[in-house]
């Protein structure tokens, strides 16, 4: 998805306490030239303690517990104040966010983590793999792009391959699903919604965009997107959500439920539709690029 973009967008430490009056803060250069990643939507509740609090082109979780709350990436940097609304619009807390997660180390998702972390006061945890890029504010195999760069953000706990986390009531487990980037971390969580326990996954990417598979973006990254393909095979998930809403269909979902439609949310065959799209398009774009290369 970046890769499409890029050409055409181109052309264009004090705590602070939440709520505190500030000066504007830079806005990404990014948004101009997408403005859905910025575009407000009314918060939502997709099911169990899974909310929805971020744009229309980006998705951003709220993972709601009686001990505090989980949030699920960041947006682009600058406009961190749309989540904070959006969480307030729900009737919570930002000050009850008390763990920070993200499903990868890219500008689009990791960009407004820093100012979420220092606002919230929560913690971040992240998986081994993007640790780098997401403390060091770039874009793996793109170190000198300034254009990708992102706040860095320091991780406070490293994660690994089906680690589980919990906080309070809420228990999440962590895959990593690589070759979008490095640590790319898709997110599985059982929630409750009318009496009934339901799988919902939200799901990292598996699209090439920016990313050179010949030659190689980083060292692996053919063999990272194959073994996403190949792990995923199986997967099957009540909900499947993503970080761009366009994935899952997420808002004509959402219009479907406001009508009244009963399991708007449930799109168990979605993912697995998705998946081997996007495994064509992968062996595609490697021919492609390969024979660009000469090789």
């Amino acid at each position: 998805m970046i890769r499409t973009l890029l050409f055409a967008t181109l052309a264009i430490c004090l705590p602070v306490s939440v709520g505190a009056e500030e000066a504007p803060r830079p806005k990404s250069i990014w948004a101009a030239g997408n403005p859905g990643w910025v575009k407000p939507v009314d918060p939502f509740r997709i099911a169990g303690n899974v909310h929805f609090v971020g744009t229309e082109g980006l998705g951003i979780f709220l993972i709601a517990g009686e001990e505090g709350h989980i949030l699920i990436d960041g947006g682009l940097p600058g406009f961190e104040d749309q989540v904070l609304d959006s969480i307030r619009e729900l009737g919570f807390d930002p000050a009850d966010v008390k763990v920070l997660l993200n499903t990868h180390a890219h500008f689009d998702h990791s960009g407004g983590l820093a100012y979420l972390k220092e606002v919230t006061g929560a913690e971040f945890w992240a998986m081994s793999e993007d640790v780098a890029q997401l403390e060091g504010g770039f874009y793996v195999g793109a170190e000198d792009n300034a254009a990708f760069n992102a706040p860095p953000v320091k991780v406070d706990r490293v994660l690994t391959d089906g680690e589980e986390i919990h906080l309070g009531g809420i228990t999440l487990t962590a895959r990593l699903t690589p070759g979008h980037s490095p640590g790319c971390t898709s997110w599985w969580t059982s929630i409750e919604e009318g009496g009934e326990a339901l799988d919902l996954l939200i799901f990292c990417s598996a699209t090439v965009a920016a990313n050179r598979l010949v030659p190689p973006q980083y060292e692996g990254i053919v063999e990272d997107y194959r073994k996403t393909f190949r792990v995923t095979k199986d997967w099957q998930s009540d909900i499947f959500v993503a970080n761009h809403p366009g994935f899952s269909n997420l808002m004509a979902e959402r219009l479907k439920a406001e009508a009244g439609e009963p399991d708007a949310y449930r799109n168990t065959e979605l993912f697995t539709r998705m998946m081997a799209r996007l495994e064509d398009e992968f062996e595609t774009a490697l021919k492609n690029q390969t024979a660009e290369a000469g090789q």
